[in-house]
């Protein structure tokens, strides 16, 4: 494990080509570079369609680079096993997805894809988890599909910790979520950086929720790095006119 604030995640002049509805070829994302820290949460904010999303699912290496390098711990992930590499970077998506069964089941599911014995109800896996991500013991035994969505948002991130991961990737993590609800969720995810070192790097356009918990910012648009560094000062003195009207705009305020 990294110690606190050492570059855990690198990634070097990334490029990434789509495919439009029509099918032409689209410059998703255009010569990225930026460095995620362990002990840190790293913001991604921006306009819908700029690329954010893409380039998270790149470095959990769902799908690959058309041009550049993205390294973990000085690895270069193209060189790793998938499964490896999903076991040290997990992904907790936009929508909370439950599935069948209880908390339990879905807290124990990343086992057994791997063929492992689950952790049980009791175990310090599980505790810990619990804990980490503010969810009651009571709720083990609940159907996971009838909790609110800030609780399943919560199953979500339990069960990507369970496995111990080094980078903690968060796509829009509160975004159906009302405002106490986030507000609970990003204090926990604060605590849960901190407390374990763990490499967070987020997706949002909520800008208060960027505020509350962001060390490091930084905003992409069309695909390119138009401005980035530490969160507090990015975000009050915006150098580039792009960010200022993003800051400026109510529609950069919603979850």
């Amino acid at each position: 494990m990294s110690g606190p604030h050492t570059d855990m995640v690198t990634v070097d002049t990334v490029s990434f080509l789509g495919r439009s509805a029509d099918g032409a070829a689209v410059e998703l994302l255009d010569g990225i570079s930026f460095s995620a820290k362990a002990g840190e949460i790293t913001a991604i904010i921006g306009p819908s369609g700029g690329g954010k999303s893409t380039l998270i699912r790149l470095i959990n290496r769902l799908t690959d680079p058309s041009e550049g390098r993205i390294t973990i711990g000085g690895t270069d992930i193209a060189t790793m096993d998938p499964l490896k590499l999903r076991r040290m970077v997990a992904l907790v998506p936009q929508k909370p997805f439950m599935f069948e069964g209880t908390v339990l089941d879905n807290l124990q599911m990343p086992f057994r894809y791997r063929h492992q014995d689950p952790p049980a109800a009791q175990s310090t896996e599980v505790t810990e988890v619990l804990t980490l991500a503010r969810l009651d013991r009571d709720l083990l035994e609940r159907d996971s599909r009838s909790l609110s969505l800030g609780q399943q948002q919560r199953v979500g991130v339990a069960r990507a910790l369970i496995t111990k991961p080094q980078v903690l990737l968060l796509d829009e993590p509160t975004s159906a979520l009302d405002r106490r609800t986030s507000d609970e969720l990003t204090a926990t995810l604060r605590e849960i950086c901190h407390g374990r070192n763990l490499t967070m790097i987020m997706v949002t356009h909520d800008l208060r929720l960027t505020e509350k918990v962001a060390d490091y910012c930084f905003y992409l648009e069309a695909g390119r790095i138009l401005e980035q560094g530490r969160a507090a000062e990015l975000l009050t003195h915006p150098a580039t006119r792009e960010l200022k009207t993003f800051l400026s705009e109510p529609s950069g305020q919603e979850g």
